[in-house]
């Protein structure tokens, strides 16, 4: 009887893998903790580690040697060398962005670089620090925010953790963390952000009221900002960015703290924005991205979340600025760090671990 059950068990579960409309392989191994990344015009691939590493992924998946130039990081806790950006005329200029944990006098903060890569790609060249998300903080390694996106216009976006000690940092008018800044590549605040003129507010932010947000995409169809961050316990939450408005953290959220005790006034406030989607209990939401490929015409539209615990992928259906549907894919396999929708129109996932993966997911 037992071995009939499993037998049927095993029956329905190959069922279910012959169901799924995708399969799944490694398409580049050996990486540790692989946090970032973004595909150069002629499709290879450039890869972050948290540990401070930038690796190079041939179209045949062979993982390069460590760049060389790359700037030193506070590569503790949840902190290291984490998202890396193309500049949209990478193409002519070969200039990119980083984003990294790092320790300066007063502790640490949330730094953004610029950089060139070399014309043989083995290296970065005048790496510059152009924006650190101040003021330091000497306590805690956790929650550094740090993703980057670029808008139709050119504008840089960064979004910011709360460093997880102070909460209400992500409240400071004169604070950067917490935050989703909009800046010109130099790192400097565009004149026409929507606190550029008022005193007592850095001008580089854009929104404000967020706790750990990894996700930041933009919606290709609407031009508007899509954001993911973590909540807690529960509230995890995707949010639609407009400028100068607050998302509420700590004031607000749909999830408790950890050791299951209430976390500010309730879960919504009128004054301050709703997420357009939220998680209790969590999914603990990192890296997103739009799909808009070829190779899974039924994903067209769909927004991809790498999910940290429980691991998989979470597919987000969307019309216009609205979530319609989800659907959780992948689950019970690797924690997810990042999706990345190849040239080819495949999706690249990244493997949170010290024996780090790009996945490639494919039709099958």
């Amino acid at each position: 009887m037992i071995r009939s059950i499993l037998a049927l068990l095993l029956l329905l579960a190959a069922g279910a893998a012959r169901a799924q409309p995708f399969t799944v392989t490694d398409f580049a191994t050996g990486l540790d903790h692989p946090w970032g990344a973004a595909f150069l015009p002629d499709g290879r691939l450039l890869v972050t580690e948290r540990p401070g590493r930038l690796r190079l992924v041939g179209r045949d998946g062979q993982v390069s040697a460590p760049l060389a130039g790359v700037p030193e990081v506070e590569a503790r806790g949840q902190g290291g060398l984490l998202d890396i950006a193309l500049a949209p005329d990478f193409a002519r200029t070969r200039e990119l962005y980083l984003c990294q944990a790092m320790a300066v006098q007063g502790g640490a903060l949330t730094r953004l670089v610029r950089a060139r890569l070399s014309p043989d790609a083995a290296a970065l060249e005048a790496a510059t620090p152009i924006l650190d998300a101040t003021p330091p903080q000497e306590q805690g390694r956790n929650h550094w925010g740090c993703r980057i996106a670029f808008a139709r216009d050119g504008a840089l976006f960064l979004s910011t953790g709360d460093r997880y000690v102070t909460k209400l940092r992500a409240q400071r008018p004169d604070d950067l963390a917490g935050k989703v800044l909009r800046l010109a590549r130099n790192g400097a605040a565009l004149p026409d952000n929507p606190f550029a003129n008022r005193p007592g507010t850095r001008a580089e932010i854009f929104t404000l009221g967020h706790r750990n947000p990894q996700g930041l995409a933009f919606n290709p169809w609407t031009g508007s900002l899509w954001q993911a961050e973590f909540g807690a316990r529960g509230g995890d939450e995707i949010n639609l960015l407009r400028p100068g408005r607050n998302y509420g953290w700590p004031l607000v959220t749909k999830g408790v703290d950890y050791d299951g005790s209430r976390i500010g006034e309730g879960a919504s406030r009128p004054d301050l924005e709703e997420p357009v989607h939220w998680w209790v209990p969590s999914v603990s939401p990192s890296g997103i991205a739009f799909y808009d490929g070829a190779a899974f015409p039924a994903w067209r539209g769909s927004l991809f979340v790498a999910a940290l615990n429980p691991p998989g992928l979470v597919r987000l259906a969307t019309e216009g600025d609205r979530v319609v549907g989800e659907e959780r894919l992948l689950q019970g396999g690797p924690r997810l760090r990042q999706v990345v929708p190849g040239p080819d129109g495949l999706l690249y996932l990244l493997t949170d671990d010290t024996r780090g993966r790009v996945l490639r997911l494919a039709p099958r």
